[in-house]
């Protein structure tokens, strides 16, 4: 579903000359700039103000810091999408995944060089624009279910997942992820055990140097040791490797894990087929893909694989995704063994992942 109307954008960035960049790139391009906000006390101030469509947000801003806007949006319950536009740095790799971990709809990274520029637009006006479509597609918000009925029914699952955990010794877990996928797997991970099957390959797409930072705070809240991948890995049933950032991530026959600097595929590196694929050809009926939130089709062709090897597929509903791209794909094309909403995906996962 697309908007009916110009989308409608507030602009936040300490940076005068790139405030006016931005906004002349996205009038450019049919967007209409309402308004334009130099710190985060400001831009919350434009949010409540103008209500804009979508929020592009830097993060690092004098005063109220990029998380600060996010977690003072939901605070004051303003249904605002927001797209982060960040420049990497140890520092502001962690505050970018801290920020899709609070709910922000996507990560552009900064250009670094004068060549960059024109790809970095057109992926700032791209997911601008899908975070409105999105955001109209899904409506108002459903009325979140009790605090207390929730955590009654994580705490049962999770209970389970805990009697369980010593069983789950057979199959290699391998999940896929894009556009909500940090903040899905920042609810998912954790509620994972360790072990879980034979190991676990994750491949999220990330700008270059933004992975190290995911892995680290799944990491610190993850049974698992998450750690990104740095070539010459072997699974290991209490480890779950992530795809760097710009590069691919291949199994080998033997199940050694490597990445290379092999050209994108279809604008995309890492390319979650190529994992699927390779994993598929090695693990065979013994390996589970699970396809989170993300727009595209990435994923799809190594469903196929899986499918034809024997593997099992499990795909996250619409109901809980940020965008349903690629599990619809999935599902569409008839190759999910099952549809769950991301809170039923754990039990699921231990369940097949020890079968």
């Amino acid at each position: 579903m697309s908007p009916a109307r110009a989308t409608r954008v507030v602009i936040a960035d300490d940076s005068a000359l790139m405030r006016s960049v931005l906004a002349d790139e996205l009038t450019r391009a049919g967007i209409d700039v309402v308004g334009v906000a130099a710190d985060g006390d400001e831009a919350l101030a434009r949010c409540a103000e103008l209500k804009p469509d979508v929020l592009s947000l830097d993060l690092a801003m004098p005063g109220r810091d990029g998380v600060g806007v996010l977690q003072a949006l939901h605070v004051r319950q303003l249904d605002i999408p927001v797209v982060v536009v960040s420049a990497f740095s140890a520092g502001a790799g962690a505050r970018a995944v801290d920020a899709l971990a609070e709910g922000a709809f996507d990560l552009v990274a900064k250009p670094r060089a004068r060549g960059e520029f024109d790809g970095f637009a057109r992926d700032l006006v791209e997911r601008i624009l899908l975070a409105h479509s999105e955001r109209a597609r899904r409506g108002a918000p459903a009325a979140p279910a009790a605090p207390a009925d929730r955590a009654r029914r994580l705490a049962e699952t999770d209970a389970r997942l805990a009697r369980g955990s010593a069983t789950a010794a057979n199959r290699v877990v391998v999940i896929v992820s894009s556009t909500g996928g940090p903040r899905a797997l920042a609810e998912l991970l954790p509620r994972l055990p360790a072990p879980l099957g034979s190991g676990t390959l994750i491949v999220q797409h990330m700008p270059e140097g933004f992975t190290a930072s995911l892995a680290d705070r799944l990491d610190r809240a993850s049974p698992l040791r998450v750690s990104e991948a740095s070539g010459n890995d072997l699974i290991d049933g209490a480890q779950a490797l992530i795809a760097p950032g710009g590069k691919h991530m291949h199994v080998s026959s033997t199940g050694l894990i490597s990445v290379t600097d092999e050209p994108p595929i279809g604008g995309l590196r890492p390319r979650a087929d190529i994992t699927i694929a390779d994993a598929a050809a090695v693990w065979g009926e013994r390996l589970l893909l699970v396809v989170l939130t993300g727009m595209g089709k990435d994923g799809l062709a190594g469903a196929g694989a899986v499918r034809e090897t024997g593997g099992r597929i499990l795909v996250e509903a619409a109901s809980s995704c940020v965008v349903h791209g690629m599990p619809r794909a999935v599902a569409e094309a008839g190759l999910a063994d099952d549809e769950l909403d991301l809170e039923d995906l754990p039990e699921a996962i231990l369940a097949e992942a020890a079968s």
